[in-house]
């Protein structure tokens, strides 16, 4: 869980960027829990069920404008949605292909090219392991049920 937690607490990626990714990821791997998840309201200041309930060193409202119910509902159909940005568009693009044909990532010079051109080498390492994280505890999650079995992520405030 210190993974995961290192995920929200360290990442240099804005918050609509990590979001965009997050949730594609969340509807490719069929997480329950995953998909009515949103960082800024789930996530802001702690992570429950990491076993630290300590406050984050970041919380997510120091990492930009927070995604509207719009956002998450266009994530699905990312090619048509005129709200995201070059970067969020990207982000998505890379979660869908890492979290659905991985090896379509070989050999494409012409998105590597946009990658680069639009992130610098930390904050796509940052993204990938993000990802990395995502695909593997919600599926894990997904996989096993534990995502009709346990609590919904949001708390009252």
């Amino acid at each position: 869980m210190h993974y995961s937690r290192a995920v929200y607490e360290h990442t240099s990626l804005s918050l609509r960027e990590m979001e965009a990714a997050r949730h594609k990821t969340a509807l490719i791997n069929g997480c329950v829990i995953c998909k009515r998840a949103q960082a800024a309201r789930d996530f802001n200041t702690y992570l429950p069920g990491t076993g630290n309930d300590a406050p984050l060193e970041r919380p997510m409202s120091t990492r930009g404008p927070a995604p509207d119910d719009e956002f998450y509902e266009a994530v699905d159909a990312w090619q048509n949605a005129p709200i995201f940005s070059a970067r969020e568009r990207l982000a998505i693009e890379y979660a869908e292909r890492l979290g659905e044909r991985p090896r379509s990532l070989e050999g494409d010079e012409s998105f590597w090219a946009q990658m680069h051109a639009n992130f610098s080498d930390n904050e796509l390492v940052d993204l990938s392991f993000s990802v990395a994280s995502w695909i593997a505890f919600g599926r894990v999650t997904h996989a096993l049920e534990l995502d009709t079995v346990c609590t919904p992520v949001h708390r009252a405030a």
